[in-house]
């Protein structure tokens, strides 16, 4: 993904600023409240002013707890687990749970038009092989749905596990979750999965590139609190990829996906970097 020129990203963000930040305290735009409700806007002034600011909003937070207590208290953990810095590993450590409540999640990469794996997602796999052999009765996880340009069929969660198998990998301890298309939906479709298919799970991994690790673990973290899933991400394991970034404002239109306005996440996605098109996660999910 590749940034567009700061000047359009200034702009809009201006804009988004400005309504969110209309008023202090407990007061906001009447428009922001008619088109998200009073919680929403709150939510959306609390990600945006921090990623655009490294500043916490400490009036809104304040006026999301007063309105929605349970809530507020979930997004003051969501912005401490932000601002927590995150040590990126190579590899994974060796004291994390030796049976199947562990759980390596292997974050998809788009695939080439014809539906192969481009290099990038190859390398993230030869550190989950490494990570999978360590602990060998983990869970293991592919998310990431279809992105072949010209192949319809294949998805990223799909082509992941046909190569792990391929490695050596029992079939049985793999998980495909192929619908997601951002990392926001990653995480939603994932612990969905895992509440469903295997509900032992309590502690994650979060393996993919080095630039991607951060926004992982924010999104997988932010989605096991919002759905009070029991479930922790714990460590993780990176390729170091030659290149790559992924910015606040980024991390903010995701975590404004979790909050479940699709419409303005896939603004600040688009409006940040130039992209290909993505549909919307269902609202159903």
């Amino acid at each position: 993904m590749e940034r567009k020129g700061k000047s359009m990203k200034r702009k809009w963000l201006a804009g988004v600023l400005a309504v969110c930040m209309m008023a202090l305290g407990t007061g906001f735009a009447a428009a922001g409240e008619e088109k998200q409700g009073p919680a929403q806007a709150l939510i959306e002034r609390i990600v945006v002013s921090y990623a655009a600011e490294q500043t916490r909003d400490e009036a809104a937070l304040d006026a999301l707890k007063a309105q929605d207590p349970a809530l507020g208290e979930k997004w003051t953990r969501i912005m401490d687990l932000w601002e927590t810095p995150v040590t990126v590993n190579d590899a994974l450590p060796e004291d994390l749970p030796s049976d199947d409540s562990l759980c390596l999640v292997a974050l998809g990469f788009q695939l080439n038009p014809d539906g192969t794996m481009r290099e990038e997602l190859i390398e993230r796999l030869k550190v989950l092989l490494t990570a999978s052999a360590r602990y060998p009765r983990a869970v293991i996880v592919c998310t990431g749905g279809g992105t072949a340009a010209e192949n319809p069929e294949a998805t990223e969660a799909g082509r992941m596990a046909e190569w792990l198998v391929a490695q050596g990998v029992d079939p049985a301890r793999v998980l495909v979750e192929n619908r997601s298309l951002t990392t926001a939906q990653n995480a939603v479709y994932t612990y969905a999965l895992l509440q469903e298919k295997a509900p032992q799970v309590r502690q994650i991994a979060i393996i993919s590139s080095d630039y991607h690790i951060a926004t992982g673990i924010l999104l997988f973290g932010a989605e096991g609190m919002l759905r009070d899933s029991g479930m922790t991400v714990v460590s993780n394991a990176a390729w170091a990829a030659p290149s790559g970034s992924l910015s606040a404002m980024f991390q903010a239109g995701a975590l404004v996906e979790l909050s479940g306005d699709t419409e303005t996440a896939f603004d600040i996605y688009y409006e940040t970097y130039d992209i290909h098109e993505l549909p919307p996660m269902p609202k159903d999910s």
